[in-house]
């Protein structure tokens, strides 16, 4: 995909972007997509929870993560101390957009409210994602996009006729949300035009799920019935779902009275046509229970391919039933721009779907890889008017997260292994060789940038600690026999023995101190 000469249509917007999972960075990446400069926030010790979805993993991160955070610059803050939040705080007040997606009253408590924030920004357009809103009984409770789809009554509507009720294929609930939330932003983007001012937009996943009942809720309202399932089949039109063929399934969507008429003379079915029992919709509808074997007897006769290419010339819609690897695969896909490759830091070539918005003025593109954990913090606190030696101390606190070198980088002369420990290689000891280098790097904790672990260190840090568990040490931080390494690791090490610390940890940080 070619980055187009022009900006998006949302350049001049920045949008600080708090929300893990899928419905938040959803909607941030499509705002992205548009050209918007999104901040993505993330913890300093592991970041977005997505990151560890896996496997499977390209790079240090999983692949769900990287499926939905493009278009994105990335900053790594602890937002539990009060320097991260005033850092939140100022930067929201050069916003124009503050998305989250915590528990309700979870941001407030942080002090990034939409009350607080407003009072400094009032043009700032605040969004928050939750799983039941935030108004109403079931306000404080979880959410989950699996939760939502069942309480919302859409699972109940999913699946085979006498079957269970089943989850959709993907997480449409979360999906949903993000969609939800940003028409809302880009309605109070709107609105600001006129009043100057921003506001507040409350999205759940349960209302955009009960939403999306559309005409099975209008069904109910009207009959009062409670709905069932009907697998791939419409309950208000028929034909109108899969059917076998000579070889693979085939989706038919006979929506209307004329392709009635064309379905059954490209079919050979011509003695259907005119049949009282199947002439109208709600005959077919009436009369599924004995029309649908016809239709199914007659598919028999051809294959997938032959009969999707006769019916499209007839006019009729049908398609097959594709694989996701097909879908992908498919010429059409690739003339819409649908799949795009993106160069990422560590990752190399990374395969992505592309934006389904086609502008032709200003359109949408991706520009930016997903961002490693805290790639951008300097360079966005530097904008802020953070000085470099502000910074400094603010990684050194703990409070932030800098962009570390490249974790695969091998470092010959020194016998180093700086791979993480998912990418193990010959010199890699401690799984099950004790020879050569010790090497300390577990996927999710904070790096430190050069790593010098001799072959002893482990054991001459247990005699020292007095802690056998050399293991404990690796899941708290990774440790170096080099001050000068030792020193950038400090301020993690502190951080983590000011959650829980034991007699051996609070030595440990002694002897790296």
């Amino acid at each position: 995909m070619e980055i187009p000469d022009v900006a998006g249509p949302l350049a001049d917007i920045r949008v600080l972007d708090l929300t893990r999972a899928l419905s938040g960075p959803f909607a941030t990446m499509i705002l992205g997509d548009l050209g918007a400069d999104v901040i993505k926030v993330e913890d300093v010790w592991h970041g977005d929870d997505t990151r560890r979805w896996g496997p499977p993993f390209q790079g240090d991160d999983a692949a769900y993560f990287l499926a939905i955070n493009r278009n994105k610059r990335g900053l790594s803050v602890n937002l539990k101390t009060p320097e991260g939040q005033q850092i939140m705080r100022k930067l929201a007040a050069r916003s124009d957009i503050f998305m989250e997606n915590f528990r309700p009253g979870a941001a407030a408590r942080l002090g990034l409210g939409y009350q607080e924030l407003s009072r400094e920004n009032p043009r700032l357009i605040y969004a928050s994602i939750s799983g039941y809103g935030q108004t109403g009984p079931d306000a404080g409770l979880p959410g989950y996009d699996a939760v939502a789809q069942a309480v919302s009554g859409m699972m109940s509507v999913t699946g085979e006729p006498g079957g269970e009720p089943v989850r959709s294929g993907t997480s449409l609930a979360d999906v949903g949300a993000g969609m939800w939330a940003l028409i809302g932003i880009l309605a109070a983007l709107h609105a600001r035009e006129a009043s100057g001012r921003g506001q507040l937009i409350d999205i759940s996943l349960l209302d955009g799920q009960v939403a999306w009942l559309t005409y099975v809720a209008g069904k109910y309202f009207a009959t009062g019935v409670t709905p069932g399932r009907y697998g791939s089949a419409h309950e208000s039109l028929a034909p109108y779902q899969v059917f076998p063929t000579a070889d693979d399934p085939l989706m038919v969507a006979v929506g209307s009275d004329g392709l009635w008429r064309s379905f059954t003379a490209a079919a050979g079915l011509d003695e259907l046509t005119d049949d009282p029992r199947y002439a109208t919709n709600p005959d077919r509808v009436r009369n599924r229970d004995t029309l649908i074997p016809r239709i199914t007897k007659a598919l028999a006769a051809r294959g997938c391919a032959e009969w999707t290419a006769l019916l499209n010339v007839a006019g009729v819609p049908v398609g097959p039933v594709n694989t996701v690897p097909a879908a992908l695969a498919q010429p059409q896909v690739a003339a819409r721009e649908m799949v795009v490759e993106i160069t990422h830091p560590v990752a190399g070539t990374l395969r992505t779907l592309g934006s389904p918005l086609k502008l032709s003025a200003q359109p949408a593109s991706v520009r930016r890889a997903p961002p490693t954990l805290g790639q951008h913090t300097g360079e966005i606190l530097g904008e802020a008017g953070y000085s470099a030696a502000r910074i400094a101390e603010l990684r050194e606190a703990g409070v932030i997260r800098l962009q570390q070198p490249a974790q695969r980088q091998q470092v010959a002369d020194a016998g180093l292994d700086l791979d993480p420990a998912r990418h193990p290689h010959a010199r890699d000891v401690g799984r099950g060789r004790r020879e050569g280098d010790d090497i300390i790097a577990v996927p999710g904790q904070p790096d430190i940038g050069r790593r010098f672990v001799r072959a002893d260190l482990l054991d001459r840090l247990r005699a020292m600690v007095g802690d056998p568990g050399g293991e404990r040490h690796a899941e708290i931080c990774h440790m170096a026999a080099e001050r000068a390494v030792a020193e950038e690791a400090l301020p993690f090490l502190r951080v983590h023995l000011a959650q829980s610390a034991g007699e051996g940890l609070q030595r440990l940080a002694a002897l790296l101190g």
